[in-house]
Formats: structure tokens, sequence, C-alpha cells
């Protein structure tokens, strides 16, 4: 047992959040291990607003491929298209795209292992993180470090999180399920590399939404739910059969929760503090992890950077506190939205109804491209207002 290394922080799960964590961590001067599992890639659709490009200097070789335009489909297949208008939507792999976080955290000075967290106990005042190397959970005794601070960013069912954090354990979640596959050739029809197509449709998914996104070579074709029981493998084959993909090679399959709002602490007090889908920061409505995960990451750092320095555990709230500032608002509007437009076909056809409107395209390109609601044009919001509420309460045609 490796008990006599001592870091300032330990980051355990090495996706967007907590290889963001290391890498900021490691650029203060902090000596950090970065602690993974091995070989586990999370379904995503990969998409990533310019606002994250710009803000964590994603280059450009791990844009697979730039969508410029989205179209929504209906339950009775109608189709809208919502052009991005200037600039596009990054798209990433997520098997090459968390690699490189993590390599860049290494060379940025953070030290990686592979590993499973089994727990923390403490030392007085420090953390004592047991794990087991590898994938090899049949060793009789964990290997262990020492830490003044610990980062859980192991995903929505985290360890750490469920250890460490009250209420935890009782986070609700989307299960997301998608698969890799070839893209068809270009000029199939039917086919465009530079759209996302989301599909509002009960039969593919009853609570939340489908999707066929580009990867260059690749695409994502996937579905969620909060249904227990509602097959989402058997949906995304029905999804392939309808739209011609079912012929095309298969890559991978990939599953997991995503978790549907923030938790209501991210800190336990002491020595502990969240990240990314660990705290529950994924988009409602639009399930998007990326950005929010990232950004998740760097807060979780910089707490964590200033709990190191005073040793006052309430610097560890400073990383929840900034990000519902700037972004709690955005998640409250679209949980409301989702609870009201995703709860039956027929309200879905009008949600998909409402998006032709340039307002509402526009607004929601602004909102998601910049990452926060648009304030400036109220003539255009109290417009959506009205449309909204006359489609919620079936006064406008579908």
């Amino acid at each position: 047992m490796d008990t006599q290394t001592m870091y300032d922080v330990v980051v355990v799960g090495g996706g967007p959040a907590g290889a963001t964590a290391a890498h900021e961590l490691a650029k203060r001067g902090r000596s950090v291990l970065l602690l993974d599992r091995d070989g586990r890639i999370k379904p995503c659709g990969g998409a990533v607003p310019p606002r994250a490009i710009k803000d964590y200097a994603i280059p450009d070789s791990q844009i697979v491929a730039r969508a410029t335009s989205a179209r929504m489909i209906a339950p009775s297949d109608k189709t809208v298209d919502m052009p991005v208008g200037d600039g596009y939507v990054g798209m990433v792999d997520r098997e090459h795209f968390d690699e490189f976080l993590r390599a860049r955290a290494q060379l940025s000075g953070a030290h990686r292992r592979t590993g499973t967290f089994e727990r923390i106990t403490r030392e007085g005042d420090i953390a004592v993180v047991h794990y087991f190397a590898g994938e090899q959970r049949d060793k009789s005794e964990p290997e262990c470090v020492r830490a003044r601070c610990v980062i859980g960013a192991d995903g929505a069912r985290s360890v750490v999180a469920r250890q460490e954090i009250k209420g935890a354990d009782k986070m609700k979640f989307v299960f997301a399920y998608h698969e890799i596959i070839k893209a068809p050739p270009a000029g199939t029809q039917g086919y465009d590399p530079q759209r996302c197509d989301v599909f509002y449709q009960g039969k593919m998914s009853p609570d939340f939404y489908s999707w066929i996104f580009p990867h260059g070579d690749t695409m994502s074709v996937g579905t969620g739910t909060m249904q227990k029981g509602f097959s989402l493998r058997g949906a995304v084959g029905d999804l392939r059969r309808a739209t011609g993909l079912d012929g095309a090679e298969t890559l991978r399959r990939e599953g997991a929760p995503i978790p549907l709002k923030p938790l209501k602490r991210w800190d336990n007090g002491r020595d502990v503090v969240l990240a990314g889908d660990a705290s529950g920061v994924v988009a409602p409505a639009s399930g998007e992890g990326i950005y929010y995960a990232m950004l998740g990451g760097q807060l979780a750092a910089e707490a964590a950077d200033l709990f190191c320095d005073s040793q006052n555990p309430a610097a560890l709230k400073t990383a929840r506190k900034a990000f519902m500032k700037d972004h709690g608002q955005v998640f409250w509007v679209l949980g409301m939205m989702q609870y009201f437009w995703y709860s039956s076909d027929k309200r879905r056809e009008r949600f998909v109804k409402i998006c032709q409107d340039k307002d509402v395209q526009r607004l929601t390109w602004e909102a998601y491209m910049h990452k926060k609601l648009v304030k400036a044009d109220h003539a255009a919001h109290i417009k959506i207002f009205f449309k909204d509420m006359a489609h919620l309460l079936g006064f406008a045609r579908a």
C-alpha cells in the first residue's frame, strides 16, 4: 500500500470534469493525482458549443464534425429545421476526446493512475483514498494514497458522492444508451453530415428524446428515458430501421445514467467536493453535459485550490455557488420545459411546432452557443411566451 504518497488533491474520475479539474490544478502548481477506471466510454452525442471550444482550448483535431443545423422530428414525423446561423456546434467522439483531456492534464503535471475507487478514510486532517489498481478488484487489499482534498468526478452514480455527500444517493436519472455506427457515404439520401437529428417521439423515448448525431466517419444513434423496463436497445434498433441505418456497421455500444438536476450539496463540509455528472450538472431537456462538466471541473479545482491555501472547508462551497449563480436559472427553465413538453406525444407535437418560430430558433441558439439566457430582446421573449402558452393550453394549431 502506497500510504506514504501525499498529494494536494486526488481527482477521482477522468472524464471531462475530472480531467479538467486535474489540468487546472496542475497548472496552478498543485500536486494532483488523476485516478480513472480503464476502458469506459460514456454514451454521449458529443456536442460542444463554441463557448466550450473557446474557454477550454479544444483543438480542431478533436472536432470530428461541425453541425450547422438541427432537425426536430415530431411524433407525426413532421420536421422543423433549425439552422445555427453564424458558427457551428463542434462534435467530439468521447473515446478520443476524454483521453485527450487526460493526456493534457498529465502534460500539465498531473500524475495518472488507472484504478477503481473504493473508499476514503481519514488520518486526522488527511484523506486516505483507497483504490484497486487497474481493473483487478479481486485483490485482498486496495492501494492507498493520501491527500488534503478529494474531487469526486466519478459519474452520475458517483461512489465518492454516495459515501461522502448527504442526499447524493437520492439523485434521479435518465438512462441513456447509444450505438456508434459507421456513417453512410456522402450524398446518401436523408443523411446530412452537418445536421443533428432530434426525435421527440414517445415510441422512441417516452419522456426524453432520441438522436442521430454526426461524428465525421461515424454517427451516434441513441435514446434516453426515466422509465425502468423500457428497452433502450430496442428503441435504438427501431430508430435505425426507421432511418435506413440498420445495415450500417456497429462499432460499439454504450449505456449510462444521466442526472436530471444538480445536487443540493456538492461538498461534505470537510475535504471533498464534486464535479460533473457526480454533482448533477447535466442540462435538463437537452441532456447536454460536456460544457457543464468542464466548467464544474474548473470550479471544483478553484475551490480545492482555495481550500488547500486556507484549510477552511467553506471554500469548497464556492464551486456550487458560482455554478448556480451563472447557470441555475437556465437549468430551472430547461427543467420546466422538459416537465411540460416531454410528457406526451400531443405536447411534443406542439413543442416541435413552436420550434418553427424564427425568434425561438434565434434565442435558442444564442443561449446554447453562449451558455446564458438572452435578455436583450424583450419583445421576442414576450411573443414567445404567449405562443408557448397558446400551444400548452391547446389554443394553437398543432
